[in-house]
């Protein structure tokens, strides 16, 4: 790849475009009323636009291709992550803790909570 052809101005205009097109499509997928096709587009639709992003906008696609890997390397821990916590985080109450904003309100009253003496 030659010095010229790396530094190349996208157009900022048409990638704009295809972004409120992917917007639109997003907004609409959900008017279907298929919620496995509206899972699985607005995410793939997501996917799509943060790539775009990044690539054009934050100026990857001009970037070493380790950078690429060092982002996704990032994503993966922060995937694992989450998923490593939220069995934890999703429960209502532990051994030493409990999650107030997770539980019902018939719980909560017999926790103290809501009591007024």
């Amino acid at each position: 790849m030659s010095e010229e052809s790396a530094h190349t101005h996208p157009n900022y205009i048409k990638i704009w475009a295809i972004l409120t097109f992917l917007l639109v499509l997003s907004i609409l997928g959900p008017m279907m009323g298929i919620k496995a096709v509206t899972l699985i587009a607005a995410f793939g639709i997501a996917v799509v636009k943060a790539a775009m992003v990044g690539a054009y906008f934050m100026h990857l696609n001009i970037e070493k291709r380790y950078v690429w890997y060092m982002l996704f390397t990032a994503l993966l821990f922060l995937g694992l992550f989450f998923f490593g916590v939220s069995p934890d985080v999703m429960k209502p109450d532990g051994s030493n803790w409990v999650n107030h904003n997770n539980m019902p309100v018939s719980t909560l009253e017999g926790h103290g909570v809501g009591h007024t003496n």
